[in-house]
Order: structure tokens, then C-alpha cells, then sequence
């Protein structure tokens, strides 16, 4: 006979390292029980099924051991829990583990109940031989596996889904009431399965009629950068809505970026003040490429850029200046980060800011919706660059109309 005991015995000695080797927990307080499961388990051969059984005598006794096995045999009469009590403690102190119920207790509701309650499988113990019992635990421990990576899914998919949404909240709501202005955006982060990049934008009408837009690249794409980027946005937007200057915004979210960022970074940005007449323009470069002015009929031209600064993040060796620029009858500025022409065309070389100017002067200043240009823009340089863009992508077309 197997004498009982709350300390764990090794019943049947470990076999050499195997790829299939299973341990098992026996909570079983009756001798003769546990000999027989022992008993059953040796009918099984060696070398098919390689086992390591341990033995504790009461639930206090096993619940200690129970995360470290791969299955637990577990009795539902113990001197210190029976019924589902048992199966619920344990299961509640690993919830990991894989459980097989083994008792006298030929009951099907009982079987069912205890399966409701996490077991993953209900043997009786009179009903059950050496290779049926084997077959069960190991059925058991791989189920609970995959109901782990199932829930572990599940998981990454709240989280992603919760992310997303983040991410989705965390990109601008342009604050625009012009109705003689139209205004398109389109974001491509470069990260995959990312909403939010490197890449900012914004656009904000003041009380007196001045439109205010902003577009930027942090350096780099990763979620740091993400987090940095929306930072100077909202940081930027705060500063326009108080009646700041263009140069003392830029100027102020360039200290922003020097005191948030989490290593040494900078960031390109174009900030362009529309007058209330919508008949000019002033414009500040911080390291960024000029903006596009398109025309009617297809004309298209980058506005000057003799008064570009350095980057927001780099030290200034004198203010930073606005440029004054005339805007036309029927003019579209689109604003833009280096993601759109940056990328390699068909034989290698960068598409480049020429290339993507005549693309856009022939796909932007049509008729039509703005929002779908924009889009066979960046479908058209995705083409010229044989795939999917690898960095951060904005594009930000305003459009309007001079005052009657």
C-alpha cells in the first residue's frame, strides 16, 4: 500500500528528458486509490508515454504545487474540501493549469458541473484503465493550452482594439466653420498595423476669420515619436487659440519638444496663417519642405522657401521669419511631409519633390472630391514605388475662394 501523506512523493521515478513527457498532480487522499492510478499508469509502456506523478494527500497541500505541473488528477472527497469546492480553489489558485477530475462519483451532472466549473475533463474512477486515463490528461493539458493562446488572442485584440481607438482619438478634429473653404487630410503611418506616426497636422479658424495650419514630421516613426508628435499638436493648437504670433508658437512648441522628447530628437514643421480675405498667405518653415500652391488648370508651384529655419529642436541663431505669399482666384495649397516623395521609383531613384509636385498639379485641381485626389496621389506614388510607402505619410489640402 501507498502510505498517505501531505508532502509530495515521487510515485513513479522521472524517465530521461523526452519531448512528450507529462507531469501530473494526484490529489487523492485514499491509499488504495492512488495506487491504483499508479498502478494504471504503469500499463501504459515507457517509452510511448513518459510521465512524472507526484502525490499530496489534501488540497492545502497541493495547491502550492498545482502551477508548476501540467495536469492535476484531482479527487473531489479530500479531508479538507469536497465537491466542487475543491475543483473551484484549485482552479481559482491556478487558473492556468489543466484539471482532470478523477472520483468515485459516477454522477453525469456532477461530470458536467465540474467541467462548467474549469475541470477539463470528469473521469469515474471505475470506468477508466491505464491508456484511457494517459489520453485524458493529455487531452486535457493540451485543450487548456490552447484555451491559454486562444485567451492570450483575445487579449492582443482588446488591447490592439484599444489602441486603436487611442490612436484614433489622439488625431486632430480641424477646427474650420468657413464654409468657402474646403479642406482634405489624409495620415499613412509608416509603422505597421499603427494609426498614429511621427507625422503631425492641424488646422484652426481664430474668431477674426485667420486660418491656421500646421504640418510636421517628428524624426522618426515609432511610437515615440507617435507620442511626441501629438504632443506639439496639441501644444501647437493651445498656443494658436491664445492669440500667439506664428513665430512665438513655433518658438514655444519648440521648447515643448526639447523638454518632452525622450532622447535627442527634432522635428520639421510648416505653419501657414490664411488672412481672412483669403487673398494671402504667410508662411513659417522650421527645416520642412514649402508647401505646394496649385492653381486652376492645373499649375502647380512650390511657394519660397528663402526664409527656411532650422528644424524645431535645433538651437536658433536668429528668429525665426514669416514669408508673405498672394494667393490667386480658386487656390489650393497642399501641405505635405517628406513620407510622399521620398520613396523609390521604378528604377531606383527617389520619386522626389518635382515628380510629386506634376502628380499632384494633374490628380489635385479637377473636379471632384478632394479626399479621393489625395488618396489617388498617394496611390499613384505607391505604384511609381512598387509597394507600400516606408515612412510616416500627411497630406493636408486646403482650398478656397477670395471674400465677396
Amino acid at each position: 500500500m501507498v502510505a498517505s501523506t501531505d508532502s509530495p512523493r515521487l510515485l513513479v521515478p522521472s524517465p530521461p528528458p523526452a519531448v512528450n513527457r507529462l507531469s501530473v498532480l494526484l490529489v487523492e487522499d485514499d491509499d488504495g486509490d492512488a495506487l491504483l492510478v499508479e498502478e494504471m499508469l504503469a500499463d501504459v509502456p515507457v517509452e510511448a508515454e513518459r510521465i512524472t506523478l507526484l502525490r499530496v494527500a489534501t488540497l492545502a497541500a497541493a495547491l502550492p504545487l498545482a502551477g508548476g505541473v501540467d495536469c492535476v488528477l484531482l479527487d473531489l472527497q479530500l479531508p479538507d474540501a469536497s465537491g466542487l469546492s475543491a475543483l473551484t480553489t484549485l482552479r481559482r489558485h491556478s487558473p492556468a493549469g489543466a484539471i482532470v477530475v478523477l472520483t468515485g462519483q459516477d454522477d453525469t451532472a456532477t461530470g458536467m458541473a465540474a467541467v462548467a466549473a474549469g475541470a477539463q475533463d470528469y473521469l469515474g474512477k471505475d470506468q477508466v484503465d491505464g491508456p484511457l486515463l494517459m489520453r485524458a490528461m493529455r487531452y486535457a493539458w493540451e485543450r487548456r493550452r490552447a484555451e491559454g493562446a486562444e485567451q492570450r488572442l483575445l487579449e492582443q485584440q482588446l488591447l490592439a482594439g484599444e489602441n486603436a481607438r487611442l490612436e484614433r482619438g489622439l488625431l486632430p478634429t480641424p477646427l474650420l466653420a468657413d464654409d468657402r473653404l474646403g479642406l482634405a487630410v489624409r495620415y499613412r503611418p509608416g509603422r505597421d498595423g499603427a494609426l498614429l506616426g511621427g507625422d503631425f497636422y492641424d488646422t484652426v479658424e481664430l474668431a477674426d476669420g485667420t486660418v491656421e495650419v500646421i504640418i510636421g514630421d517628428v524624426c522618426g516613426h515609432g511610437p515615440d515619436e507617435a507620442a511626441l508628435g501629438v504632443a506639439l499638436r496639441i501644444a501647437w493648437r493651445a498656443l494658436v487659440l491664445a492669440g500667439l504670433p506664428a513665430v512665438e508658437v513655433l518658438a514655444t512648441v519648440d521648447r515643448v519638444l526639447v523638454n518632452e522628447q525622450i532622447e535627442p530628437l527634432f522635428a520639421t514643421a510648416c505653419m501657414v496663417t490664411v488672412a481672412p480675405d483669403r487673398t494671402s498667405a504667410r508662411m513659417v518653415l522650421a527645416g520642412h519642405p514649402p508647401p505646394l500652391l496649385l492653381a486652376r488648370g492645373g499649375a502647380a508651384g512650390f511657394l519660397p522657401s528663402d526664409g527656411l529655419g532650422p528644424p524645431l529642436g535645433i538651437p536658433l541663431k536668429r528668429p525665426r521669419r514669416q514669408t508673405e505669399v498672394t494667393l490667386e482666384p480658386g487656390w489650393s495649397l497642399l501641405l505635405y511631409t517628406d513620407g510622399i516623395f521620398e520613396g523609390r521609383s521604378g528604377g531606383g531613384d527617389r520619386l522626389g519633390r518635382t515628380r510629386m509636385a506634376a502628380l499632384a498639379g494633374e490628380l489635385l485641381t479637377g473636379p471632384g472630391d478632394p479626399g479621393a485626389a489625395l488618396d489617388a496621389l498617394i496611390g499613384r506614388v505607391q505604384q511609381l514605388n512598387d509597394g507600400p510607402l516606408d515612412d510616416d505619410v500627411a497630406l493636408v489640402l486646403l482650398t478656397g475662394e477670395p471674400a465677396a
